[in-house]
């Protein structure tokens, strides 16, 4: 799949940066605290959720404002403003309803919206969300998280990485760290993360009045269960859903269950991807790997970049559940594959 990328824009001119991947009726995706949707797509586990999320239908994501390709915010956030750049995507859309996925901070901005606009939305779901964001943690740990962004965003973005993406592998959680820092500054990332802390929809689960499905993981470190608990008790009819792991963001951990258990309620049919299988240049590059090529070396031999050998050697890792280049080596070997041709 690639992502088609394309800008609207808000009635006070603010600039939002849009991608579209898949084809079918339309899955808006309303990220969570900062997004890039170029790097967030060229981080391999991220990308593997979203295309297995955009199999079978069309899938939109943005960056909100001041965040990623986006254009600078023209005001401080809000729930108001969030909604105006909501409005300006789904407004591509036409009179279609659509489905819609609210991640983390993103989870009260989509009850909002559905409570709002009931008429829109086919179906909600919400994942690693709250309904106050004042009870996701006690308040001196939010002043210390706060002062930390805005005073030392190298490090308050690793400490977030850590705590979002305890399951992801080192080398994942490095490249996170800094496409958080390239997705915002440090000012623009703290008054973002006051906005999630402030947020408290507690009012509006009522007038939800749409299919919606609350998921959440069990031991997810940054958002408490009992506030995804709330969302579904105060959501009329909600289907709740805890699985297992303890990973905020939702490419991290099993993020094959949690795409799985999203489609099952949109009614698309589940991804299969057969154990062991490959694309063509996947093979090539596995192929490359078991001859202890680098990247740039598979890259060379292949006429791409180091960066594309080395996604396609993430790619190829994810899709087998393997861990490393050793691991990728010796399932080639197992196979009775020959050696790349010279």
């Amino acid at each position: 799949m690639q992502q088609q990328l394309a800008q609207v824009v808000t009635p006070d001119g603010t600039t939002i940066a849009v991608a579209s991947v898949g084809a079918g009726r339309p899955v808006v995706y309303v990220s969570g605290w900062l997004s890039h949707l170029e790097r967030g797509w060229a981080l391999p586990e991220e990308r593997m959720f979203y295309e297995n999320l955009a199999q079978g239908c069309r899938l939109l994501r943005y960056d909100r404002a001041g965040c990623g390709m986006s254009g600078p915010a023209r005001r401080s956030p809000s729930l108001a403003y969030e909604l105006e750049q909501l409005a300006a995507v789904v407004a591509t859309l036409g009179q279609e309803p659509f489905d819609l996925i609210g991640v983390s901070l993103g989870a009260p901005v989509a009850v909002a919206w559905a409570a709002a606009h009931p008429e829109t939305v086919r179906r909600l779901v919400l994942y690693g969300g709250w309904a106050s964001g004042a009870e996701v943690s006690p308040s001196s740990a939010r002043e210390h998280v706060l002062g930390l962004v805005g005073s030392h965003w190298g490090l308050g973005s690793d400490v977030l990485t850590d705590l979002f993406a305890p399951d992801a592998s080192a080398a994942a959680r490095a490249a996170f760290g800094r496409y958080q820092r390239a997705a915002s500054d440090a000012a623009t990332a703290q008054s973002l993360l006051e906005l999630s802390y402030a947020l408290d929809v507690r009012a509006l689960l009522p007038e939800v009045r749409r299919p919606t499905l609350v998921v959440h993981r069990e031991r997810d470190r940054a958002a408490p269960l009992a506030q995804a608990e709330a969302l579904a008790r105060g959501i009329p009819g909600a289907e709740f859903v805890v699985l297992p792991g303890r990973s905020h963001l939702p490419w991290a951990g099993d993020s094959a269950a949690l795409a799985t258990t999203i489609r099952r309620f949109l009614g698309l049919r589940a991804v299969r991807t057969p154990a062991g299988t490959l694309t063509a240049r996947q093979r090539e590059v596995a192929a490359l790997v078991s001859e202890g090529r680098t990247n740039r070396e598979i890259g060379e031999r292949l006429g791409i970049d180091e960066r594309s050998a080395e996604g396609h050697v993430e790619r190829i890792r994810l899709r087998l559940g393997l861990r490393s280049r050793a691991q990728i080596a010796a399932w080639w070997t197992a196979q009775g594959e020959r050696p790349a041709q010279p």
